[in-house]
């Protein structure tokens, strides 16, 4: 259903906004797949998945629905804690700009940006996964240069 299709009552509205303004801002990565799907990637039994959760869930670090898990902000900022983040910088020959960047929608990353200026990209991931992501980046045709640059703290969150 697009935005376009919404269709909602001046009420609700104000009920949405009223929330909205109460709200604590937070991010949430979705897993889509049911959890036998899930239990299956990790080589554990469906059973023992839902105890996991359940702790989870009673912790604020994931929310689970029919076919989903939700990992809350909260869970990424826990993970993060035990792994810096990087950002690495990268040089994109033009004429393969959009092959690029269907490479790194791919890619385990939190976030890539567009620049202007010297750079092209800036991708944002965490240090667990610099490896892989370098490996993959610098196989991309048309990436000419990377400059990766590792966080040792955080100044404002």
């Amino acid at each position: 259903m697009s935005m376009e299709e919404v269709r909602l009552t001046d009420r609700q509205v104000q009920i949405l906004q009223h929330l909205v303004t109460r709200a604590q801002p937070m991010r949430v990565y979705t897993v889509y797949g049911d959890q036998d799907e899930i239990a299956r990637e990790l080589g554990m039994t469906r059973q023992a998945l839902a105890i996991h959760l359940k702790r989870l869930k009673e912790l604020g670090l994931v929310r689970t629905g029919r076919e989903f898990v939700d990992v809350t902000e909260k869970a990424v900022k826990y993970l993060r804690g035990r792994a810096n983040e990087v950002i690495i910088l990268v040089k994109v020959e033009p004429k393969y700009r959009d092959r690029v960047y269907d490479g790194i929608k791919k890619m385990p990353i939190e976030r890539a940006m567009r620049l202007a200026g010297e750079y092209d990209l800036a991708v944002i991931t965490q240090e667990t996964v610099l490896d892989k992501v370098l490996d993959t980046l610098n196989n991309l045709e048309g990436v000419k240069e990377t400059k990766t640059l590792v966080s040792i703290g955080t100044v404002k969150d």
